[in-house]
């Protein structure tokens, strides 16, 4: 049985590089490799694939508000996470939103067919080193961020307004509003200089231009 692959990833090399691995398996077919989230949420009913490799940051559409709706569009397709980031925010959010699967992009390129595989088999597949950043690890006593709060620090983290992030998310400004008060309260950081300082000091702002 034929396994159908979407690929979603803004950076060609990357597209590139993934497709002429898989189409050396002969029981995969690249059925399209897009360049932006949105593409995705669009052509996933007509493209009907099995599993999709889906970029975690583009521009436009993230890759977390695209798995939601790739996932409400067509609850069949699973997904697998394509990222440069491991920190333990990305990771957990991503999972959190309905993805099946997280890869970094630096794993050997049997990584890649091995997370297919274990997905399509009904597992939850995380690559050795985003294992890793998710063993647990003492945070002080802090109470946990939900995963609304985990995914609004990282919209926010790439800069976003308020607004922004409402209209990302299809929530009121008053309620991201609201969630960014509670994060700042549970991570003990009274300004948003601070917010972002935590941000990159664990990887949320690895990769994304902001300095």
């Amino acid at each position: 049985m034929t396994i159908r692959i979407l690929i979603v990833d803004d950076h060609p090399m990357v597209t590139e590089g993934i497709q002429a691995i898989l189409e050396s398996y002969d029981d995969i077919d690249v059925v399209g490799a897009l360049n932006n989230g949105q593409d995705a949420v669009d052509q996933v009913k007509a493209l009907a694939p099995d599993v999709i490799l889906l970029d975690l940051n583009m521009p436009g559409l993230s890759g977390l508000a695209a798995t939601e709706m790739i996932l409400e569009k067509r609850p069949e397709t699973l997904i697998v996470i394509l990222s440069m980031h491991d920190s333990p925010e990305y990771i957990s959010t991503a999972l959190s939103h309905g993805a099946s699967g997280y890869i970094l992009k630096d794993v050997p390129t049997d990584s890649i067919r091995q997370a297919i595989d274990a997905v399509l088999a009904g597992e939850q597949y995380l690559c050795t080193g985003a294992k890793g950043s998710l063993r647990p690890k003492i945070n002080g006593g802090r109470e946990a961020l939900t995963s609304r709060e985990q995914t609004i620090l990282l919209e926010l983290a790439q800069g976003k307004s308020n607004k922004e992030v409402a209209r990302i998310l299809n929530i009121s400004v008053r309620t991201v509003e609201t969630h960014r008060n509670n994060i700042k309260s549970k991570l003990g950081i009274s300004s948003t200089a601070g917010l972002t300082r935590y941000a990159m000091e664990h990887g949320v702002l690895q990769g994304t231009g902001i300095q």
